[in-house]
This record gives structure tokens, C-alpha cells and sequence, in this order.
């Protein structure tokens, strides 16, 4: 068993105690984008009446995105954007960017949390809801990004006959892109 800090508040914690947790917490962020595949894969065979599963729908997201020369952070946010859906039904877009936020831009992060009111103008007013949901944000600098997204991305991500790049296609993208934190108040700490 190894050794383990024994506080039981953490205003009691001392440097000893951090100089065993900190190897392990570093080795857990290593192994974030397994994890985030490895969420991203639970989406297979999940349909909820759409034309095609959720994973599929991500990975089209990433290949439409891909073939159209977008950065691979883009990418990266396009075959993440739904990765929420199995843990926030009722906020999936907030659940992707909290996964994205310490390793993307913050118009890429903003796309992503807001991309499911900018999606809701093709289908809100079938549900219920206003579909010009979105015209609250049309000042934001990041609006036009977000709509682009939605139209060019994740709108046109739900055909059953496109072809598909497969996932392990993206592993590396996601590898690189979760590799480092460009945002965390644990930046420092992580660099030394």
C-alpha cells in the first residue's frame, strides 16, 4: 500500500503530506484523456431517437470539422461538444466545457457551453421553447463563432450514410490537445 497523507482538514495538511499527493494527482492528470475516451465511448449505441448515435454524431462533428481544416483544439471541441449527455441531461454543453476549460481557448470554451442554445434555433419552437434563444448572445464576441459551429458542425452531424473517421483517428488530437493546461490555478505547480 503506499504511504498517504493522514490530515483529516486540509488547513492541517504539510508539505509532507503534499509531497505525496502531488505524484499521484500528477499521474491522474496524465491519464485524463483515457478517462475522457473512455466517457466519449459510452455514447455508443446511444441513439435517443436520433438518426444516429451520440458518438457517432461526435465524431462527425470532428470529422466535418477536420476535413474543413479547422485548428485541432477545434476539433478536439467538436468531437467533445456532446460528452456531457450521459452525465447532464439538462446541461450537457456546461459538462463538455468543464472538461475543455483548463485546455482550450476561451472563444473554443465559449462555443462549446453555448452551443446548445445556438443548436436550439433548428428545434426549440418544436419543443416549446423560443427558438430565438440565442439572439440574447448576438453581441457576444464569440456569438458568430458559436452559430458558425452549429451550422457547419454540429447541425449537418446527424446523416447515417456520411463517412466517419473513427475515434482512434482523433485519440492523438485529444492526447495533445489535454496534454498540458493552457488555464489552471494549478498551472504553476504543474510546470515545475
Amino acid at each position: 500500500m503506499n504511504a498517504r497523507a493522514t490530515f483529516t482538514r486540509m488547513e492541517d495538511s504539510t508539505q509532507a503530506d503534499w509531497a505525496l499527493i502531488m505524484p499521484e494527482a500528477m499521474r491522474m492528470a496524465r491519464s485524463l484523456p483515457d478517462r475522457v475516451l473512455a466517457h466519449l465511448k459510452l455514447l455508443d449505441g446511444d441513439f435517443g431517437g436520433f438518426p444516429i448515435d451520440r458518438l457517432s454524431h461526435c465524431l462527425q462533428s470532428a470529422t466535418l470539422a477536420f476535413r474543413d481544416g479547422r485548428d485541432e483544439e477545434y476539433v478536439v471541441c467538436a468531437l467533445l461538444h456532446d460528452i456531457g449527455d450521459t452525465l447532464g441531461s439538462y446541461n450537457h454543453p456546461d459538462i463538455a466545457a468543464a472538461i475543455l476549460k483548463p485546455f482550450v481557448s476561451e472563444g473554443h470554451l465559449w462555443m462549446v457551453q453555448h452551443h446548445g442554445i445556438f443548436q436550439g434555433y433548428n428545434f426549440f419552437h418544436y419543443i416549446g421553447l423560443d427558438r430565438h434563444m440565442r439572439d440574447q448572445f448576438k453581441a457576444h464576441p464569440f456569438a458568430a463563432l458559436t452559430a458558425e459551429f452549429v451550422d457547419k458542425y454540429d447541425n449537418p452531424a446527424f446523416d447515417a450514410q456520411a463517412e466517419i473517421l473513427p475515434l482512434s483517428f482523433f485519440e492523438p488530437m485529444v492526447r495533445r490537445v489535454m496534454a498540458v493546461p493552457k488555464q489552471s490555478v494549478y498551472k504553476a505547480a504543474l510546470e515545475k
